[in-house]
């Protein structure tokens, strides 16, 4: 091998023809031959360019609606061959192969396809068969043969080839072959993923998890971690969908907490304003309001301490009045479907805080997988897409809840589902008063979180806690009456918990006791 190894030949087929002309224009300058196929060869053609049809290479046609073209001896052979084996040569000559020095392709959009909502039938249209087989054979060869699968990576090529006298170096096709293995291994990830669910496969006997580089970062959740942002490329709305306004780069942890924040907020729709303040994944202020700048308000009362440095969700368009209401203290980053003007340049004059907009909010039923890394493995579910309807909730006790303690149990059971487990969660009036996370103990998280309502009592100069006369929420059943006990004694009036412990009898006869209304949902919802 001879380093750098001239690109003499060329070979062109691409689906997404952004900046095709002017790529192939500056190859063509350099000296490059200019081999083609269907409609790239038409776009190549019509600007000017001398193409040749690869139908004139191979002797054969394009057939079966352009299925079959490249697969082909003289195309393959072309890409496969070492040059400097006499073997291959000798074959070369022998049967009129021509070495092909860069591979440019680009796959047929099945992603976009499906993500457009295709039919069966389309989808399976939009595989691509010749361009992976192209890409592999060519990255196989990267010892000559340079390979590109993305648009991004034009201009790379043509300084490399400028920097090496129409050449490119082993490092650089080395870096490219593995970009492109890369590209059509998510491909194929994408083609599997979107047939099991096609044929509603479950538990496929495998499965490929791909992502496509968005984000490089400082480092991970410790600076001693590194990291970087993947996206997935689906459509779902939220931090990796997201317009960044201004501030600095998000950092891991601002990802993590982003996602969750926007994830909770979405629960509440756009009918009615609401605020989510997360903090370490966790949300320590919720409610809902009037207006937006009251639920920001209400939802920053319930802990003001932790809301300082926090991420902000809202789900509705910042306007001016909540912009000035959240710029009086130190925030992360608001992500909101929108700002108008004036909220804009209420944030302009605070450079270093993160502004993400998106079109909409995520859809908290649609259907979606999460992932988890473990040792040696991963472990995949469904999203947890159900929250507690007026439907599921059945009362268990003597006195129902009122329409008002029914409406707080509703609020504070869509909260408790993102609340790291074991959750407590006390609310009022659309609004959290209380929350306790991530407890060992049922009953430690019922305690933090009332003693946090007794913190909210003190910053505001209330007479009392706000958890006295409020609704608790848990996500999972308690496993004894002590825990809905702990909330009796705070001041909790009504609760509502999924149920199914062998103690229930228990739980409700205490609960009896103690004069609360309480209701199952059957839906138990823990975060870990």
């Amino acid at each position: 091998m001879t380093d750098p190894i001239a690109v003499r030949r060329a070979l062109i087929s691409v689906s997404d023809k952004t900046g095709l002309t002017e790529f192939a224009t500056a190859l063509a300058a350099r000296g490059v031959e200019l081999l083609s196929t269907g409609g790239t060869a038409r776009a190549l053609s019509e600007a000017g360019l001398t193409v040749t049809e690869v139908s004139e290479v191979t002797g054969f046609p394009e057939m079966m609606d352009g299925r079959v073209k490249t697969l082909h001896p003289k195309v393959h052979g072309g890409l496969l061959a070492l040059r400097d084996n006499a073997d291959h040569v000798a074959a070369m000559d022998e049967h009129g192969i021509g070495a092909i020095d860069l591979l440019i392709v680009n796959l047929y959009p099945f992603e976009a396809t499906v993500a457009a909502g295709a039919d069966y039938d389309t989808a399976i249209e939009n595989i691509d068969i010749g361009g992976p087989a192209m890409i592999r054979a060519a990255a196989k060869n990267h010892s000559f043969v340079t390979t590109v699968v993305d648009v991004e990576d034009y201009d790379a090529v043509l300084s490399e080839l400028d920097a090496n006298g129409g050449g490119t170096t082993y490092a650089f096709r080395q870096k490219l072959a593995q970009i492109a293995y890369a590209r059509t291994g998510a491909y194929d990830a994408a083609v599997s993923t979107w047939m099991a669910g096609a044929l509603g496969e479950e538990t496929p006997r495998r499965r490929v998890f791909a992502g496509t580089l968005a984000q490089p970062m400082r480092y991970g959740e410790n600076p001693h971690q590194s990291a970087a942002f993947y996206t997935d490329g689906s459509v779902r709305q939220g931090v990796s969908t997201a317009t960044q306004l201004q501030g600095k780069a998000l950092s891991y942890n601002n990802i993590n907490d982003t996602d969750a924040a926007y994830e909770l907020v979405a629960e509440f729709g756009t009918d009615r304003p609401a605020c989510a303040i997360i903090k370490h994944a966790n949300p320590c202020g919720v409610a809902t309001g009037a207006t937006l700048a009251e639920a920001y308000g209400r939802a920053f009362d319930c802990d003001r301490t932790s809301a300082f440095g926090g991420i902000i969700a809202l789900n509705q368009v910042l306007d001016e009045a909540t912009a000035r209401a959240i710029v009086e203290i130190f925030t992360e980053v608001v992500i909101a479907p929108g700002a108008d003007d004036a909220a804009r340049a209420v944030f302009a004059a605070k450079k270093n805080l993160r502004l993400l907009l998106t079109d909409g909010l995520p859809d908290p039923a649609a259907a979606a997988a999460t992932v988890r890394q473990v040792s040696g493995g991963y472990l995949v579910q469904d999203k947890d897409a159900r929250t507690a309807s007026p439907e599921d909730m059945r009362v268990m006790t003597k006195r129902a809840p009122s329409d008002a303690e029914m409406s707080d149990l509703l609020f504070a059971a869509k909260v408790a589902k993102h609340v790291k487990s074991n959750a407590i969660v006390y609310a009022k009036d659309g609004a959290t008063v209380g929350v306790g996370a991530g407890q060992m103990s049922r009953v430690d998280s019922t305690r933090i979180a009332a003693r946090k309502g007794e913190d909210m009592a003190e910053a505001l100069g209330l007479s009392q806690s706000p958890v006295v006369g409020s609704v608790v929420a848990s996500d999972a059943f308690f496993p004894f009456p002590d825990g809905l006990l702990t909330a009796a004694e705070a001041g909790a009036t009504a609760v509502v918990q999924p149920g199914g412990s062998m103690r229930d009898d228990e739980v409700i006869a205490a609960a009896d006791e103690a004069g609360l209304a309480m209701v199952f949902t059957g839906l138990r919802h823990f975060r870990h």
